[in-house]
C-alpha cells in the first residue's frame, strides 16, 4: 500500500500548487484526487470534502457514519463531521470559516464529479466573502506519472487480471456464455486479491464496435464466435486493465491472420512508447496500420488512454490522456497507459518503463 511518507509528498506538491493559483486553501471533492491525496475516497451519498490548506492545516468535512472508516485510513488527524439531518455543503463551509478560511481564496477543480453547478452554487452562497479559482485538470494530471507504490500495486491487479484470463480462456469452449466468463473471472479476482469482483465488460464480439460496451448476457457462444474479454481488477484502488478477444471453436472466418498483423502493429506501437514520444506519432502507428490494410474502414475511437487510480466516479476510464490523432501530449516515464487493441497473443502484464 501508499506509505504515510508518499502521502506527505503528495500534500506538499498540493500545496505547490495553491502558489500556482494563487489559492490558500485547496478544497478536494473529486473522488480520486481524495484517495490519492488522503488515502480515502467516500461515498457521495452526502458531499464531503477535504481540504489542504497553504499553511500546513489539512482537514476532513465529512458525514459522521463515515468518520471512523475514514479516521482509519487516511493521514489527516482534524474532522468536521455532520449527521444525516444537518446540510453538508453547510457543514463544509462551517469547517473552512470555523479554521479561518471563509473569507479567503479557495482552489477547486472545476472538472471534479463532486462539484456540480449546485454545489459550487451552494458553497458561494454560504461563503459569500470567498473567492473561487478554477484548479481545472488539477485532478488528472497530478496523477498521470505513478511512483513505485502505485507501479506494485497494478502489477498485482494485472497478475490477477492475467490468471482470469487464463481461467477463462482454459473454460472457453461452444456453449460458454459472457455470463459464465463473467463468474469464473469475478471469482478469480477475489480469490485473488482485488478490491471486488467487478469485471468489466465481457460480450460476444460482433460487427465493427457495437458489441464493445454491450450489455452482459447468457446467449451461448457458437463455432466462430469471439468473446471479448476485458478486465479491470483493482488493487488498492489501483486498476490494471486487459482486453483480449478468445475465439471459440476453431477459425471458420480466417481471423488468424488478421489478429496476427494487428498484434505486429501493436508491438511497433508499444516499441515507440517511451518518454517525449508524442502522443498522436504513437496512436498513427496503430491506426494508419489498420486502416492501410483495410482491416477496418474508419477508426474514430482513441488506441489507448491513461489508467491507474479509479475511485467512485462516474467513469470508468480515464480519458484525460488519450491517444487519438490530434494528440499533442508526451508520454512522461512513470505513466500507466492501456492500449486498446484486441490481440490474443501473447498476455501482457503492465510494464512500466524504467
Amino acid at each position: 500500500m501508499i506509505a504515510r511518507e508518499e502521502f506527505a509528498a503528495r500534500a506538499a506538491r498540493l500545496r505547490a500548487e495553491l502558489d500556482t493559483f494563487g489559492a490558500d486553501v485547496l478544497l478536494i471533492d473529486h473522488a480520486e484526487l481524495l484517495a490519492w491525496a488522503t488515502g480515502v475516497a467516500l461515498s457521495e451519498t452526502m458531499y464531503r470534502a477535504a481540504f489542504i490548506a497553504r499553511d500546513g492545516r489539512a482537514w476532513w468535512s465529512l458525514r459522521l457514519l463515515d468518520l471512523e472508516p475514514c479516521r482509519r485510513k487516511t493521514w489527516i488527524e482534524d474532522f468536521h463531521s455532520f449527521a444525516d439531518h444537518e446540510d453538508p455543503h453547510a457543514a463544509a463551509a462551517t469547517s473552512l470559516t470555523t479554521r479561518g478560511f471563509g473569507s479567503t481564496t479557495i482552489a477547486v477543480d472545476f472538472n471534479s464529479y463532486g462539484h456540480c453547478v449546485a454545489t459550487a452554487s451552494r458553497l458561494r452562497e454560504l461563503l459569500p466573502g470567498a473567492r473561487f479559482v478554477d484548479a481545472r485538470g488539477l485532478s488528472d494530471r497530478l496523477r498521470w506519472a505513478k511512483s513505485p507504490a502505485e507501479v506494485a500495486l497494478l502489477r498485482r491487479g494485472a497478475a490477477i487480471g492475467d490468471q482470469a484470463l487464463r481461467a477463462i480462456h482454459a473454460a472457453s469452449r461452444v456453449g460458454i456464455s459472457a455470463r459464465d466468463a463473467a463468474a469464473i473471472a469475478a471469482g478469480e479476482f477475489l480469490r485473488g486479491g482485488a478490491d471486488t469482483g467487478e469485471t468489466g465488460p465481457i460480450a460476444r464480439s460482433s460487427g465493427d464496435l457495437g458489441f464493445l460496451h454491450a450489455a452482459l448476457d447468457d446467449t451461448p457462444c457458437v463455432a466462430g464466435d469471439v468473446l471479448h474479454v476485458e478486465l479491470v481488477p483493482k488493487v488498492g484502488g489501483y486498476s490494471a486493465r486487459i482486453m483480449r478477444p478468445i475465439l471459440i471453436g476453431g477459425d471458420p472466418k480466417g481471423l488468424a491472420a488478421a489478429t496476427a498483423m494487428l498484434a505486429r502493429l501493436q508491438d511497433a506501437q508499444f516499441a515507440a512508447m517511451k518518454p517525449g514520444a508524442v502522443a498522436r506519432e504513437v496512436d498513427a502507428i496503430l491506426r494508419q496500420g489498420v486502416l492501410g490494410t483495410g482491416l477496418r474502414e474508419t477508426y474514430p475511437n482513441a488506441t489507448g488512454y491513461t489508467t491507474g487510480l479509479y475511485a467512485r466516479t462516474p467513469r470508468s476510464s480515464d480519458f484525460s490522456r488519450i491517444f487519438v490523432p490530434n494528440a499533442e501530449w508526451r508520454l512522461e516515464a512513470g505513466m500507466i497507459l492501456h492500449m486498446g487493441t484486441p490481440r490474443p497473443a501473447a498476455w501482457r502484464s503492465v510494464t512500466p518503463w524504467s
